[in-house]
């Protein structure tokens, strides 16, 4: 195996940059009098799911944004979670409500999202949300498309005209990934496809791609053979086993593409900086 060619997509480094910026504002509100507040709600005891609402709070920590957190047994019904929802919407201290994804087994996540305020939902996953991405409107962009977008312009990665192939189609990356990366709009204006495991010659679409973003959650599922040499592979579909991060990307795709997301530390810190740009966006605007 030769050395590795690819340049590595450092969202750490981005991140760091977005959030002197995001920080700079927080401290703005808060030389004028005003606060900013983001409340999160976990159900359940997934462990992942723990971590990555830790993280999120540490980071308002650092930015001077107060966090206030709900955690519910797996146990909790759909309308213990409303009313919490409710409250926070109520809540003038809270910009911005995070409902940690995905819900247990048996609670109906779309009733969830739906039940936020759109103008606090920095997850960008509320209909009314996602219908301004889809109409091209200003709006919370979902945090981890957002991300990767912003991550490909920081390392001037080409992405207008060329070919974006995205696999998977969820709800929190592929599909509104599809929609923003097709947008006439800085960092996108792409032609943009979208397979995933119903799809015959998924191998040969993906070879096709200028830009490769996998949001399967599938290990190692983009091989070396998959890969146009030079391109661009994003690894946006994580999984875990036996307490260790895994990748959509397989080892070697390194030796083959022209840039390339690290296993940790390339679309995570990206889809944190922008949930806190999305914090303060909707504290500037209600104030």
């Amino acid at each position: 195996m030769g050395e590795m060619s690819a340049e590595l997509l450092d969202g750490t480094k981005v991140a760091g940059r977005m959030n002197m910026k995001t920080a700079d504002r927080v401290g703005q509100l808060l030389a004028a009098g005003r606060t900013v507040g983001l409340g999160t709600i976990l159900v359940g005891d997934d462990a992942p799911s723990a971590n990555y609402v830790a993280m999120k709070h540490a980071d308002c920590a650092i930015m001077g944004i107060t966090s206030v957190h709900e955690h519910l047994s797996g146990a909790a019904t759909q309308a213990e979670v409303e009313s919490i929802i409710d409250r926070m919407n109520a809540d003038l201290n809270i910009d911005g409500i995070l409902v940690q994804l995905p819900l247990p087994e048996g609670m109906n996540q779309e009733e969830v999202l739906r039940r936020i305020n759109p103008e606090k939902d920095v997850d960008g996953l509320h209909p009314f949300n996602l219908g301004r991405l889809a109409m091209g409107q200003p709006g919370p962009l979902p945090c981890t498309p957002a991300g990767i977008v912003d991550l490909l312009l920081a390392h001037r990665v080409p992405v207008a005209g060329q070919h974006v192939v995205i696999i998977g189609r969820g709800l929190t990356v592929g599909r509104p990934l599809a929609l923003l990366m097709a947008l006439p709009r800085v960092g996108c204006n792409a032609a943009v496809s979208v397979v995933h495991r119903g799809v015959e010659n998924i191998s040969e679409i993906v070879r096709s791609g200028d830009v490769v973003v996998s949001a399967a959650g599938s290990p190692g599922l983009v091989t070396p053979e998959m890969v146009k040499p030079g391109a661009a592979v994003v690894g946006a579909g994580t999984s875990f086993a036996n307490g260790r991060l895994l990748s959509d990307i397989a080892d070697g795709v390194e030796n083959l593409a022209g840039w390339i997301t690290p296993r940790i530390g390339g679309v995570g810190p990206m889809t944190r900086a922008m949930l806190m740009r999305n914090t303060v966006l909707a504290a500037e605007k209600v104030r």
